[in-house]
């Protein structure tokens, strides 16, 4: 008798159970016991490469800026002097209340009227690995630079470079499809008036190394 007793006890309560329906009118901003957290998204307007002639004008188009689909104002680092040559980045960010950050940046690079005359492009050997590098000028001081690391397998990838003033050279800041993320360069020398003439940089890229990378003009 006092088994039948609890199997009629436990199935009430389970009846009873089955009536509570869950109530899913959470307080706003929250999931249960659980707070939601909307991340920011920064987002540059317009190419992250901008290249300018000196003494043109610039404009920044800025970026788009929001956290939960609804606009907020960046936090922009950096600036462009139009006037003197040289490679400027200007950076954009946005946090939300709990600190996460989320960020974008802008390249702008303002060629001088110097390096009208100059034309650094040709073919150039990297002898640590016996592959060559090749130069193309698309307009004044602006080149595509194919194998821009001199690695066996940079084969047909290529990057934006400068020559801004002078005879500096420099791989500005840029996102790349071939190299599959951010590139860009460091410790760079052009040696124009060497016989042959070389170069040096550190090519900052996916998968690549810090070391320098030097190049002689075939």
């Amino acid at each position: 008798m006092k088994i039948k007793i609890m199997v009629v006890l436990g199935m009430a309560m389970l009846a009873g159970a089955s009536c509570n329906k869950t109530d899913f009118n959470y307080p706003a901003g929250t999931v249960g016991i659980s707070k939601i957290v909307y991340f920011p998204s920064v987002s540059t307007n317009g190419p992250h490469l901008m290249i300018i002639a000196q003494g043109a004008g610039f404009t920044d188009p800025g970026v788009t800026a929001t956290i939960n689909g609804q606009p907020v104002t960046p936090t922009t680092t950096g600036s462009v002097d139009p006037g003197t040559p040289g490679v400027y980045v200007i950076n954009y960010s946005a946090a939300n209340a709990q600190g996460f950050s989320a960020s974008d940046f802008r390249t702008v690079v303002v060629i001088g009227s110097d390096v009208a005359a100059n034309d650094f492009s040709g073919t150039y050997l990297r002898s640590a690995t016996g592959v060559t590098s090749t130069w193309t000028k698309d307009s004044t001081g602006v080149y595509t630079v194919e194998n821009a690391g001199g690695a066996v397998s940079g084969a047909g990838l290529t990057v934006v470079a400068v020559n801004y003033t002078g005879s500096q050279i420099s791989i500005p800041e840029q996102t790349s499809a071939d190299y599959g993320g951010v590139v860009s360069s460091s410790s760079e020398t052009y040696n124009a008036t060497a016989s042959p003439v070389t170069y040096s940089w550190i090519f900052h890229a996916p998968n690549y190394g810090t070391g320098l990378r030097t190049f002689t003009k075939q």
